[in-house]
């Protein structure tokens, strides 16, 4: 029986529920021309102050930059990240609702305590979304209008970040009607009488893809009331993602998708040209590797629109971002644990491979989980053992100087917010095996990042194929220099 690749609902808890419970440097910037259709320089307007206002004494002074050697822009030079000259191995997680949240002065400490319990367990990289369009406690009202409260609420999210030495990945639109996402969109277009009539046309309509544009110029340049940091300046942030999981089903071939993510990154790098950018996607493999099309989970995730190879080497890319779930991508009989795991690792293996070997980028597995409710072929105890699959794919290609750069649990919530848990959700302080294995983790990566200075070529390879596979002693001093003997190393 073919499985039909289900539409992902974990974490996207309705805002009808929240209401019950309370992207070439330098580049010239394209304007779309013609009538309706030119929306890119449209002026901000908010409710209430303007967003406009640069900080919260009211002035327009410049942006302030960070200045900090360890808090520097996070950089991509080949398979791995780097901070200065020291390599930036990943371990983090998703919490997409901060945002929200951090609206409400009862319910803003809730972001404090979920950034204070992840940096106990070494997380350092923070997914959250930069949107919510159109819905109950909006940051964008309508096409460039923003609630100047919510975007304080954001303001508020990033410099808490900062305090606790978390980076954020800010994604930009939801491919999923959740928090608005792209048929908000097409639905302010239709109110505007422009002729649309699917929620794709989101990546084809000139109207639609200008407000698109204007967010994203309007969060770039985006100045922190709280630090006075403009958000393009500011290293809190670790990366832009283009959209939470773009698909494009109207178009199997991708064209449309592709288009659209060269197109966005174009425009993102015109403004903000020192962040890192990653378009989103789940990983499903496309049209231009038939090959490779067998890794899918199933059959239809490769007419879903999006080409993993292609959409990562689009001009302004700079890192793959891919989706781990099992439990809601293979069903049947014989979805065993058993046979997700060993899914796991295939998956995992082949994306490093392609970003190590057609894409020269590093990966992130930037969303990972398996459900524990009812049904589910994992528990909290099973699920412990995913997670150990998943770092232990992501330390042995750390051990290798591969690219596997990273991995976001979905979901880490704090005490008090049950009510968001899609399954998916750990509350570290109530999970204790659970955020063991996450600060063992984290403490492994730490030595690689801590120890080996990039002039040490860590993001190395091996000279000959048959050079030993080392075991690295994580109680022991880390010296480059056995390294360089040991594995016969040499410099990219």
């Amino acid at each position: 029986m073919e499985v039909i690749l289900r539409e992902k609902t974990r974490g996207k808890v309705s805002l009808n529920y929240f209401l019950v419970r309370g992207f070439a440097a330098a580049a010239t910037i394209l304007l779309v021309a013609g009538g309706r259709h030119a929306h890119h320089d449209d002026p901000v307007e908010t409710s209430g102050d303007a967003v406009q206002r640069p900080n919260a004494h009211g002035t327009h002074s410049p942006s302030r930059e960070v200045i900090d050697e360890h808090w520097g822009m996070v950089k991509a030079k080949g398979g791995q990240f780097v901070v200065g000259n020291q390599p930036f191995y990943v371990n983090g997680f998703n919490t997409y609702w901060l945002m929200i949240l951090a609206v409400d002065p009862s319910t803003r400490i809730k972001v404090t305590e979920v950034f204070q319990q992840a940096a106990a367990v070494g997380l350092t990289v923070c997914r959250a979304w930069g949107f919510n369009d159109g819905s109950w406690r909006a940051l964008q009202k309508s096409p460039s209008v923003y609630d100047e409260d919510v975007f304080k609420a954001l303001d508020f999210v990033v410099s808490e970040a900062r305090k606790y030495k978390i980076r954020l990945i800010l994604s930009l639109v939801n491919n999923w009607d959740d928090y608005g996402g792209k048929a908000q969109y097409v639905k302010w277009a239709m109110d505007a009488g422009v002729n649309v009539t699917s929620d794709e046309d989101f990546f084809t309509d000139q109207t639609i893809k200008g407000y698109f544009k204007n967010h994203i110029k309007n969060m770039l340049t985006r100045v922190n009331t709280y630090t006075n940091v403009m958000y393009k300046d500011d290293p809190t942030i670790f990366a832009w993602e283009l959209m939470n999981e773009p698909r494009c089903a109207s178009d199997p071939t991708g064209n449309k998708l592709q288009a659209w993510i060269q197109e966005m990154a174009f425009h993102v790098k015109s403004i903000d040209p020192d962040h890192l950018l990653e378009v989103g996607t789940e990983g499903f493999y496309g049209p231009s590797s038939p090959a490779r099309m067998e890794a899918n989970p199933n059959t239809f995730a490769g007419l879903v629109g999006t080409d993993f190879i292609r959409n990562h080497r689009v001009l302004g890319i700079d890192f793959a971002s891919v989706h781990i779930y099992p439990d809601t991508w293979l069903s049947g009989p014989g979805a065993t644990m058993e046979a997700q795991l060993q899914f796991v690792q295939s998956w995992m293996q082949a994306h490093i491979a392609d970003a190590e070997d057609a894409l020269d980028m590093p990966v992130v597995f930037t969303e990972f989980g398996v459900s524990t409710k009812a049904r589910s072929a994992f528990n909290a105890t099973t699920r412990d053992q995913f997670i150990q699959a998943v770092y232990g794919m992501l330390l042995a290609s750390t051990r290798r100087g591969g690219a596997g750069a990273g991995g976001l649990l979905w979901q880490v919530l704090p005490e008090g917010t049950e009510y968001m848990d899609d399954g998916y959700g750990v509350v570290l302080p109530r999970a204790a095996a659970t955020a063991g294995i996450m600060s063992a983790h984290s403490k492994k990566l730490q030595t690689f990042n801590a120890r080996c200075a990039w002039s040490c070529r860590w993001g190395c390879k091996k000279r000959e194929e048959e050079t030993e596979d080392l075991d690295l002693p994580f109680k022991d001093e880390l010296d480059c220099r056995k390294l360089w003997t040991r594995q016969k190393l040499y410099y990219l």
